[in-house]
């Protein structure tokens, strides 16, 4: 279990580099436990897994500034764990429902009982994300998704996929992409 957190703690850390993400900005993570000890997704939940990867991300959440934000599974229409700040810094609506493993997923359940002050939300438009098991995540990123590809390509069992956004690309043959000032490279160096 603790390469669990070791792994989940590097992807985060390179997906926060990769993406230049900066402090408030969210980040959506989909984990199927059950894929991660090698079960078909939503048959073998397990909060073990769940405090691992949650821990991983809190580690590097810690450092960095970024709003982490767990979506549940399709039995709560993959709603989003969050925490009330970020929920109020986005203008999100805060739904009534309590994730609970077999109706939420164990990752969702363990946020919403670990975070500060946790809320459920519909949807949301995050910076960056981690599918870890095959969750679909797409739903909740903000246009355009950048895929991207970490070193650590599985958890435990499951596969991993990630991606960052960027700012739609407008205009045509004389458009200026780049500025010409230096750029922050995110949150955390």
């Amino acid at each position: 279990m603790t390469d669990i957190r070791t792994q989940v703690e590097q992807i985060v850390r390179e997906l926060v580099q990769a993406g230049r993400l900066e402090r408030g900005q969210l980040v959506v993570i989909g984990t199927s436990t059950s894929e991660v000890l090698g079960q078909h997704i939503g048959t073998s939940g397990s909060e073990t897994v769940a405090q691992h990867i949650y821990d991983a991300v809190e580690a590097v959440r810690a450092e960095c500034g970024f709003y982490p934000v767990y979506q549940c599974c399709e039995h709560l229409n993959r709603a989003l764990v969050m925490e009330r700040e970020a929920m109020q810094r986005y203008g999100l609506e805060q739904v009534s429902v309590i994730p609970v493993p077999k109706a939420g997923g164990s990752m969702a359940a363990y946020a919403y009982k670990h975070l500060s002050h946790a809320v459920v939300v519909e949807t949301v438009q995050a910076h960056a994300g981690i599918d870890i098991g095959g969750t679909l995540i797409g739903m909740h990123l903000k246009r355009v998704a950048v895929p991207f590809r970490p070193r650590v390509r599985t958890i435990g069992q499951a596969a991993v996929a990630a991606a960052f956004t960027r700012p739609k690309l407008i205009g045509g043959a004389r458009a200026v992409y780049e500025q010409q000032a230096p750029e922050s490279s995110g949150a955390c160096e």
